[in-house]
């Protein structure tokens, strides 16, 4: 089978083509990144316009580069939701159009389930079970995964999710959009312990997360500086040590809620997804992380244990075509066709899941 995947959830444009025996056979992204850099932030009505401008191109590079005719498409998987309404109308109408003309069906997805899948697409595979972390912009949840559609949401951020603090800590900090990224990479400069900054909820016994405290604890510190200087501009080095101290605690609070979820679970396979999964920081942390495993007969008491962590090749960490067309493919095998034309904007992940 043959599936045409579409993702216009956002400022990302992707289409790609996933075949069932073959695998991922082309997958084409264009980003608004640029566009949108000139607002501070992605401006929904330019989002939605310019996926209605990329997505035939984008269609035809693909299949020019799998050498496929349209014809050849068995099936149009779209990303249903959640994201900006334009731009899943974008995405969704072109895709519905284009299944009604081959007559082939569509597929609608879910775009957390498209990352939370996007592991798969690598030449090193987890196995099921394991625990995902999804960190997608507006979005932070630790899910166990049993298979395909048997999903268990274990815990998610009450407020801001990682993505979200990450990009408005670097707009405190003047840094330009997307800030994210930015605020990554200048913490590899940054002094460990230089400043230390809460981390909000890691001692609590269950898995919510929360960051909105974290960012109002950066924007005190920015303050701060800002005062004892008398001048509006933070140098160089202090602003590389906030970034640096912002992201250390992000990642620690991470690191332990994954921590209670395998123990909670007893699962020994980590997964993370998202476009926070493509920070270096907590790929360093994640790839050695270690889980204490309780006393048992005939074992050594309180022993670590080495946890086998995957993360989606860096092209699949953003939004992309390549993950919603897997995902279309899964749901294509299981029988789960779309019956009506629409998009849902604000479709929470408990609905998808066991």
């Amino acid at each position: 089978m043959l599936v045409l995947g579409i993702e216009s959830s956002c400022d990302e444009t992707g289409v790609a083509l996933y075949d069932t025996e073959r695998g991922l056979l082309a997958h084409h992204l264009h980003t608004q990144m640029a566009m949108h850099a000139e607002y501070g932030g992605v401006v929904p009505e330019l989002a939605s316009r310019d996926h209605i401008r990329r997505l035939v191109p984008l269609t035809e590079g693909c299949l020019k580069e799998a050498g496929v005719p349209y014809g050849g498409i068995d099936a149009v998987a779209f990303t249903q939701g959640p994201g900006l309404g334009g731009a899943l109308l974008a995405g969704s109408s072109y895709a519905n159009a284009l299944a009604l003309a081959l007559g082939k069906p569509v597929i609608p997805v879910h775009h957390l389930e498209g990352h939370l899948l996007s592991p798969l697409l690598a030449d090193e595979k987890p196995d099921f079970p394991f625990v995902a972390l999804l960190v997608s912009g507006g979005h932070t949840q630790i899910m166990a995964v049993r298979g395909i559609g048997d999903y268990e949401l274990l815990g998610e951020s009450v407020d801001d999710a990682a993505g979200e603090a990450f990009d408005k800590t670097a707009k405190l900090l003047g840094l330009p959009y997307p800030g994210g990224a930015k605020l990554s990479e200048l913490a590899k400069s940054g002094r460990p312990d230089a400043f230390i900054f809460p981390r909000p909820m890691i001692h609590s016994d269950d898995l919510q997360m929360s960051f909105s405290g974290l960012k109002t604890a950066v924007l005190t510190a920015v303050e701060k500086v800002r005062a004892e200087n008398g001048a509006d501009d933070i140098p160089e080095q202090t602003r590389n040590d906030i970034c640096r101290a912002f992201q250390d605690a992000v990642v620690d609070v991470l690191a332990a809620k994954v921590k209670k979820a395998l123990l909670q679970t007893g699962f020994r396979t980590l997964v993370v997804a998202g476009g926070v999964g493509a920070n270096w920081k907590l790929r360093e942390e994640f790839g050695k992380l270690t889980v204490c495993m309780p006393s048992e007969k005939g074992r050594p008491k309180n022993r670590e244990e080495k946890v086998d962590v995957f993360f989606p090749p860096m092209a699949y960490c953003t939004d992309n075509g390549a993950m919603i067309a897997f995902a279309g493919a899964m749901h294509l095998n299981a029988g789960r066709e779309a019956d009506a034309f629409n998009v849902r904007p604000r479709w929470p992940l408990s609905e998808i899941v066991k």
